[in-house]
């Protein structure tokens, strides 16, 4: 699978980790920075994730702040996007399963490398599954998410 993983200076070892990790698993990895503890704004990150899976240049996403709530919120306002920020195992696969979750969000300072790792086989080991209800409320989702990209075209 090809993953595309950033993170903000605080994410730097973490996804110098996870970016090994998932070569040992067999995944191709797009590295779109930061590689250096240098301070940088996560937003810019969360973008440059974003870009790659929306343009379907990537399957799956990770995305690394120190404590993931900047990144997510941040992931989370490009449409398309479906950004979950996860510390347990549960929501990694679940948010997969139901949400068709497309970007997995860590927070550096919240989980250590062990944790991560973990989150991250669950997250790339679920498959949406497709179920009715679960389709039925992603398209109210996407429903929400074009009427307030049309408002906000609509206003400019």
């Amino acid at each position: 699978m090809n993953i595309v993983i950033g993170s903000d200076h605080a994410g730097v070892e973490l996804k110098a980790n996870l970016v090994e990790y998932l070569r040992q698993m067999g995944h191709s990895v797009i590295n779109v920075g930061v590689d250096k503890p240098d301070p940088v704004d996560y937003p810019d990150y969360a973008k440059k994730v974003g870009d790659v899976v929306i343009a379907k240049g990537a399957e799956r996403g990770i995305l690394i702040c120190g404590s993931g709530v900047g990144a997510s919120v941040a992931a989370n306002k490009i449409p398309g996007v479906r950004a979950g920020l996860c510390h347990d195992v549960y929501s990694a696969h679940q948010g997969v399963e139901h949400d068709n979750m497309n970007v997995l969000v860590l927070g550096s300072r919240v989980i250590g490398p062990e944790t991560a790792r973990e989150l991250v086989h669950a997250y790339l080991a679920a498959n949406f599954t497709g179920e009715e209800r679960h389709v039925r409320r992603l398209a109210k989702v996407h429903e929400l998410e074009k009427h307030f990209c049309d408002e906000r075209s609509a206003g400019a």
